[in-house]
């Protein structure tokens, strides 16, 4: 269903939401600037593979499996897929009225080449996006890249090792190996006309494939209006176990892991969240939520910062014979021009949902959380406190992978020829077929405070025309905040989807009238993994599915095969961003397609240009007026 809500106003009225919890105080914290970053012009690398090509930081741990001693960044906890509503299949639409210009993105050719060649092989690229001041900034797993806002880039691939001003992610000559940095999140704030790009770094030891156990959310912060000048860059510990002024969390194995960071902003404060997980032992603690002075970032000076661990008793919520639950991927709102809730001394909203900690992998509430107080965050923040209420929606469930239309998958059916699959790896040349692409696991997707009310959606599962497939559910809630008291109910959910077609990893945007776009990507067993979106507003709902631009061929990356991961890699997140009255969306997607034979021409690998050996994600970038 797709241009109607599932729930309708009067009934959402109807529905009395929980009270919220009493307000808590966090930890508070002092940031000082410890370095620089800037957008450095170096060469590319060659096509050749070059052992390692993978970051062992990056791997290990199937979905909801064990880790051991293994790290995985973007950790899932569900037990299981769930089961999502059932509705009636929405349309596609035939034409595109309100798309603008389009062009595309970030590739894993991209990332591979940058800095010499001096990068592993990385999937998926978890796309970060800004825009503001006639520029448009991409980032990826690990690159990062300035556009303007006709597609022309003005500046040149940069690899994210460089541009914080770290050593690269491994130097081919001597194999010294500098951090590991992942999951890229940007923002553009209007207010004060600065860029923020944000990254979860893992320190080595020394120079050697280990990791040492600190982690750290490096907040980059443009010097002015433009990105392509100089940056100051904040470093903020996240491994909560003591060291380096951290509370500790006592995480089995030591250290926690600041995974999945994503970014929030309102008048006052830049706010990050993370999913905390030990770095190497299995377990979940809890998401962390962290409010920082936006006013004091923009200086350039020392930062206050408050931290809310939400496996405090305080934020727990019973989900019954499943037990008590902390918040995961708790995603904090941005505003559009400035369009920020300013009651109880300054407010943002968070929300998340709750389907992973069920044993039948769905849930019908999600969570809305408010921190109040933030001016106090350019004082010693100790005015900020954090509280949390649910709210029903209709069912949604953690969906299973998504299958793609057949075509040709030349690093797939190289591992079944012997003089193919010698080029690669080692091995008995074994057939894999073609693999089926990994969608989110309910987690909540990009949040969005337009027009007094808060967006978002998920992926979900959904039983389309009798078929379950994985599709996107999205929410319209109206908080209600007064000076004593929190509330909050649900305007409008529903949910999009489309029979023999898959939607996933949906991001939201909504300019400061009330109109949005979702984007996502699209693929089925008729579609090859394509860049969709489709227009929200608070009257009708989620409107047709939109194609920006079509796949050229299957996801045909590393990831797929178990020959070298045990866990499949599509997305984790896509990217949106409302300009004005346009919407500005990134998302995954295939641009490109070659024969097993074109695979096996020199360059071996590159398909004559359009990718490496082992990927050939790609992004693509779309301004919609909706």
């Amino acid at each position: 269903m797709n241009n109607r809500p599932l729930m309708t106003s009067a009934l959402a009225a109807a529905l009395l939401p929980a009270l919220a919890f009493a307000a808590h105080a966090g930890v508070p914290g002092r940031l000082v600037p410890s370095g620089s970053a800037s957008l450095q012009n170096l060469p590319s690398g060659s096509d050749a593979l070059q052992d390692p090509e993978f970051d062992s930081a990056l791997s290990g741990g199937e979905d909801g499996g064990s880790y051991g001693t293994s790290t995985q960044i973007n950790r899932t906890i569900a037990p299981t897929t769930g089961h999502g509503a059932s509705v009636n299949a929405g349309k596609k639409a035939k034409s595109n009225p309100g798309l603008g210009v389009h062009f595309d993105g970030l590739n894993f050719r991209n990332q591979r080449l940058a800095n010499g060649g001096k990068q592993f092989s990385v999937e998926p690229p978890d796309q970060a996006l800004a825009v503001g001041n006639g520029y448009v900034l991409e980032a990826v797993n690990d690159v990062v890249r300035v556009f303007d806002t006709a597609g022309v880039p003005q500046t040149a691939v940069v690899d994210l090792n460089t541009f914080y001003g770290y050593a690269a992610a491994i130097d081919r000559s001597t194999g010294a190996r500098g951090p590991t940095i992942t999951d890229p999140v940007a923002y553009f704030d209007a207010d004060t006309q600065r860029w923020f790009l944000v990254v979860l770094t893992l320190d080595h030891v020394g120079t050697t494939s280990a990791l040492s156990g600190t982690n750290h959310l490096d907040i980059a912060v443009s010097s002015g209006a433009s990105p392509l000048g100089s940056w100051t860059v904040y470093r903020l510990p996240v491994q909560n176990d003591g060291s380096d002024s951290t509370p500790n969390h006592h995480c089995p194995g030591g250290p926690c892991l600041g995974d999945y960071p994503h970014i929030g902003a309102d008048a006052n404060g830049i706010y990050l969240t993370t999913n905390e997980f030990p770095l190497f032992a299995d377990g979940f603690t809890g998401a962390q939520v962290i409010a920082l002075s936006k006013a004091s970032l923009v200086s350039g000076g020392p930062a206050t910062y408050v931290q809310f661990n939400t496996a405090d008793p305080a934020y727990l919520r019973d989900l019954g014979t499943d037990g008590l639950a902390p918040g995961f991927t708790v995603w904090p709102a941005t505003s559009p021009a400035g369009n920020y809730a300013t009651t109880r001394n300054g407010t943002e909203y968070l929300l998340s949902s709750d389907a992973v900690f069920t044993s039948s992998g769905s849930d019908n509430r999600i969570r809305v959380w408010a921190l109040t107080g933030t001016a106090s965050l350019d004082g010693d923040g100790s005015g900020v406190q954090l509280q949390v209420l649910t709210v029903p929606v209709h069912t949604y469930g953690v969906p299973a992978r998504a299958t793609q239309k057949a075509g040709d998958y030349p690093l797939g059916q190289c591992l079944g020829d012997a003089t193919c699959r010698a080029f690669i790896t080692s091995g008995t040349p074994v057939s894999r077929p073609e693999g089926g692409l990994d969608v989110n696991d309910s987690r909540m997707q990009q949040v969005v405070y337009a027009n007094g009310k808060l967006w978002g959606a998920l992926d979900t599962d959904a039983i389309v025309d009798g078929t379950h497939r994985a599709s996107v559910a999205w929410y319209i809630i109206q908080p209600q905040m007064g000076d004593t008291s929190f509330r909050a109910k649900t305007l409008l959910d529903g949910i999009l989807g489309l029979a023999d077609t898959n939607l996933g990893y949906p991001a939201v945007a909504v300019t400061p009238s009330g109109r949005g776009v979702i984007g996502f990507t699209l693929v089925g067993p008729n579609d090859y993994p394509s860049a969709g979106y489709a227009g929200i507003d608070a009257i009708l709902g989620a409107g047709a599915v939109h194609t920006a631009a079509a796949g050229a061929g299957p996801q045909d990356g590393f990831t797929e095969y178990r020959d070298f991961s045990r866990r499949p890699r599509w997305g984790d997140y896509g990217a949106a961003v409302a300009d004005g009255g346009d919407i500005w969306i990134a998302s995954e997607y295939i641009n490109q397609t070659c024969t097993l034979a074109t695979y096996m021409t020199a360059p071996f690998g590159s398909c004559g240009g359009t990718r490496t050996s082992l990927g050939n994600w790609a992004t693509h970038i779309s301004k919609v007026t909706p």
